[in-house]
């Protein structure tokens, strides 16, 4: 086997262009194949970060009606949805895919909510607990969190993210400012920002305006001051935290259906819950985000459209396996005189096809151990121009690899089968 590994290098070198043309063509296929996976595993890397929080594993379980959150800007609070107590939180942390749970209430782009003179009028008010910040990734970065004494004594002290810092007070600091919420003053004591994920380029007030039409800035007030700015009695929502990532859906599953005993079914006397289904609002229920669903969805996508090209690269790889036979049937024919000597000296078939087959899988191995290096360089290459994500997959290079070497053996088997059946003395009377 050695030896045989020491000819085929041997007669690798001797013809070191026409190896290397030889060659080609499976270096191209590995390279071409390795960038794509690479690509693809990266892009679906990016989809599920966008879509979870990049590792925070949070599943948000609202109160909707039908398909949409229920909305107390506009309607009293359902009168068959009570509030969410201490022993219901308790239920939900002690399922074994829950490693955090927070309760808080919120309200979108509300009219009421004032920065001096100056209306607010793209923002989210959070009222938040004491295990939001935690469980949402949020870090202060700037001030002081909540104390435990605050969360409960109607202090309204309210936090600011670091998209309405940049956008509304320039730049400046907004620790002891005043924020009006509902004719109500808060003060600001701290700014938050996610430990991770995307931050848009805010520079002034425009910029602030322009990336709220799609996401607004926030600001956290206790829960107990809810009371203060809107009604005491709304629902709360609920956040959880999965244990991993894998652990996504059947968190927020549970959590539904906790929540959900926690709402009275809606009696047939229940005027309100009557006219709702005629105008086909739904009844009203906690539902959980299905992120994990909506990324396994669109990675399904990307593959699907990255599968073609995946089997396009292969052409190259067919096309090289050709290269490989068309090369050992010249070398067969150029080493005929040399065969027949070996088989007038006592050589078997299987010794000449074992030389030309190692032959053959030698030189398409090291054509797919040049590809693999020239993929990961190529990869590299496309994230730095074209500025997308890549994930070099070791599956993919030893796929690649293997996948070289059975390339070797049946592009190779053909001229091997020809050389160990050539005739010794025709052999040797080949001119």
């Amino acid at each position: 086997m050695f030896e045989n590994i020491r000819l085929s290098l041997q007669g690798i070198l001797s013809h070191k262009i026409r190896s290397f043309l030889t060659m080609l063509g499976i270096i191209i296929g590995i390279a071409a194949i390795i960038a794509i996976v690479s690509t693809i595993e990266g892009t679906n890397m990016q989809i599920k970060n966008n879509l979870i929080g990049a590792g925070n594993n949070t599943v948000n379980v609202q109160l909707m009606q039908g398909e949409w959150p229920y909305d107390f800007s506009y309607n009293a609070p359902p009168e068959n949805v009570r509030m969410i107590s201490d022993k219901y939180k308790q239920r939900i942390l002690d399922q074994k895919e829950i490693s955090a749970c927070s309760l808080y209430r919120t309200r979108s782009n509300p009219e009421n909510v004032f920065l001096g003179d100056s209306r607010l009028e793209s923002c989210t008010i959070v009222g938040i607990d004491e295990d939001y910040l935690s469980t949402m990734g949020y870090e202060i970065a700037e001030g002081i969190a909540f104390t435990e004494k605050q969360y409960g004594d109607y202090s309204k002290v309210a936090l600011v993210d670091s998209t309405i810092v940049r956008g509304m007070f320039d730049g400046e600091s907004p620790i002891g400012k005043i924020i009006d919420i509902s004719s109500e003053p808060f003060t600001v004591i701290g700014v938050v920002e996610k430990r991770s994920g995307f931050e848009p380029t805010i520079n002034s007030v425009d910029d602030y305006f322009m990336y709220n039409q799609s996401s607004s800035g926030q600001i956290f007030i206790p829960t107990n001051d809810w009371g203060i700015c809107f009604r005491y009695d709304e629902p709360q929502n609920c956040i959880v935290q999965a244990v991993d990532t894998d652990s996504m859906t059947m968190a927020g599953k549970k959590t539904a259906d906790i929540l959900n005993e926690n709402v009275r079914k809606q009696s047939a006397e229940n005027e309100e819950a009557e006219n709702n289904i005629e105008m086909g609002m739904g009844a009203v229920e906690y539902k959980s985000e299905s992120l994990l669903e909506q990324a396994k969805a669109l990675q399904d996508l990307s593959k699907s459209t990255n599968n073609m090209l995946i089997w396009i690269a292969s052409i190259s790889l067919l096309v090289g396996g050709i290269g490989v036979m068309n090369i050992m049937l010249v070398s067969v024919t150029e080493r005929t005189r040399e065969i027949g000597l070996k088989k007038a000296l006592g050589a078997r078939k299987k010794r000449i096809l074992a030389q030309f087959l190692t032959e053959a899988v030698v030189l398409t191995s090291i054509g797919g151990l040049i590809g693999v290096v020239f993929g990961i360089g190529l990869s590299k290459v496309i994230a730095n121009l074209a500025e997308v994500p890549v994930s070099i997959s070791t599956k993919a290079i030893v796929v690649s690899v293997v996948f070289s070497m059975a390339v070797g053996i049946i592009f190779g088997l053909l001229p091997s089968i020809k050389a160990a059946k050539l005739n010794p003395i025709d052999a040797l009377r080949y001119e």
